[in-house]
């Protein structure tokens, strides 16, 4: 007996999956979306701790980054709850015609608002009522928001640059959420999610509802002025760290970015790979 789905048989499931996801309400979208946001936030807030320090290697420093930040996805999927880059994947059962444009907008909507809803205010609790972040672990809090807002790039256009890094984000993380489906008990749903969630966080990527943590949680720990000191930035920099540059600056391109690398790289190309040539064989049949 299997103790996982083969490509063809997990190419199906996602499409039952999409189906399954326009059944509930709004009310019950935009909850589950508030709870996914919440549980990326914990693994957020946890990468930040981790962070925290100087590593001789970088590289090892990113790798025991994303080691802890897959606990994000795997409190999504395996308890139960809705996120929305995974969620991009609907467009399998939209090409194949099981769901609607407007269902699919319906979910996307709902559940993007819940993430950040979900985000921010975790990001409020842990910064602003804990204490946990006046001082050394603020001031990483503020690094990270910081970087993630900033125009200078290596450079290369700033929003070009955060929109590939999102495709490559969400390419790897709904390829864990596939691996995740395809799992049959949950030691193989660990390990499932692990490996790419890691991959993506290591290799610098950028995923949306990550980010509705770390920049609010950037931004509310400038309230601290033992953060500001601990985060080496001069003001000019913290000063540009604000609601609106989340926006300009990260969130539109990242969200787009991981729109493609979900919807298009995985949700198309395995519904156009595994299921469009099976249910054209059986109308022809």
């Amino acid at each position: 007996m299997k103790n996982f789905l083969p490509p063809e048989e997990l190419a199906s499931s996602l499409i039952a999956w999409g189906e399954a996801k326009v059944k509930r309400t709004s009310l019950q979208l935009l909850v589950l979306g508030f709870l996914a946001g919440a549980y990326i936030g914990f693994a957020a807030h946890l990468a930040t701790v981790v962070g925290t320090g100087d590593f001789s290697w970088i590289g090892l420093k990113k790798f025991f980054i994303g080691t802890v930040f897959s606990v994000g996805l795997m409190l999504v999927i395996i308890p139960g709850s809705e996120l929305w880059t995974g969620n991009t994947m609907m467009t399998a059962a939209f090409l194949e015609k099981k769901i609607s444009f407007v269902q699919v907008m319906r979910n996307w909507f709902w559940v993007y608002l819940g993430n950040l809803l979900g985000s921010i205010f975790l990001a409020w609790m842990i910064v602003s009522q804990t204490g946990i972040m006046d001082g050394v672990f603020g001031g990483t809090a503020l690094q990270i928001a910081s970087a993630k807002v900033s125009y200078e790039v290596a450079g290369h256009s700033h929003n070009s640059a955060y929109f590939f890094r999102a495709v490559g984000c969400n390419w790897l993380v709904c390829l864990a959420v596939l691996q995740a489906m395809a799992a049959k008990d949950i030691a193989g749903k660990v390990l499932g999610i692990f490996f790419p969630i890691m991959a993506f966080v290591a290799a610098g990527f950028e995923h949306v509802v990550a980010n509705m943590y770390f920049i609010p949680a950037g931004i509310f720990a400038k309230n601290f002025p033992g953060a500001g000191s601990a985060s080496g930035l001069d003001a000019a920099i913290i000063d540009q760290l604000n609601w609106g540059a989340m926006w300009h600056s990260n969130l539109i391109a990242v969200t787009l970015g991981n729109l493609v690398g979900g919807g298009l790289f995985v949700g198309v190309l395995y519904w156009w790979l595994y299921v469009r040539e099976n249910t054209s064989s059986k109308l022809g049949a």
